[in-house]
């Protein structure tokens, strides 16, 4: 029997082969899920665990899980649910709307009439059409004000304190004679 050169030899020790369109097991489902929803407040480690990956190894098992060279499909699944979770609880304007309207009607419901009024109020801002909000921004300082402007300005500032602005600084001689009379 004559042997062929040109088979190719597959590997069949160690782990198998993963792309991105590896379908996830059910541990590794969990992780992602817990990564996208809890991560901000759990340590990595932790997500494995919950997952329920061994708890000796869950620290080297979350980090091969979210390495893109060893497992391309959890990252992928990772992005895809944030992506999702991102979606669902993006702020538009119509859900806005909608939530304050909800907010309202439950205090209504409960009794509570100030919380119910400040969210009607909130909706009015919202719409932008029933309140308007004005502030006035001024910009400039003395430094921008001419020689006229300034005096006009001081002699208004004099009329409205009506006599509570001393007029001279005394000397401080002056202070002192006045004091030494006094005693």
């Amino acid at each position: 029997m004559a042997k062929s050169k040109n088979v190719e030899k597959v590997e069949t020790r160690g782990r198998p082969a993963v792309s991105e369109d590896t379908q996830l097991t059910p541990k590794q489902w969990k992780f992602v899920e817990i990564v996208a929803t809890q991560g901000e407040f759990m340590t990595l480690r932790d997500c494995a665990v919950e997952a329920g990956f061994a708890s000796s190894g869950s620290h080297t098992r979350a980090y091969e899980m979210l390495n893109p060279k060893r497992s391309p499909h959890i990252v992928k699944a990772l992005a895809e649910r944030r992506r999702e979770l991102a979606k669902k609880y993006e702020v538009t304007y119509e859900r806005h709307i909608k939530d304050l309207l909800d907010l309202r009607q439950q205090c209504v419901d409960n009794g509570a009439w100030s919380a119910a009024v400040q969210a009607e109020k909130l909706r009015g801002y919202a719409s932008g059409d029933i309140y308007v909000s004005k502030s006035e921004v001024r910009h400039g300082s003395i430094d921008s004000m001419s020689k006229a402007e300034v005096e006009k300005e001081l002699a208004r500032l004099k009329e409205q304190m009506e006599g509570k602005i001393v007029a001279e600084v005394p000397k401080r001689e002056q202070v002192l004679e006045k004091t030494e009379i006094a005693h």
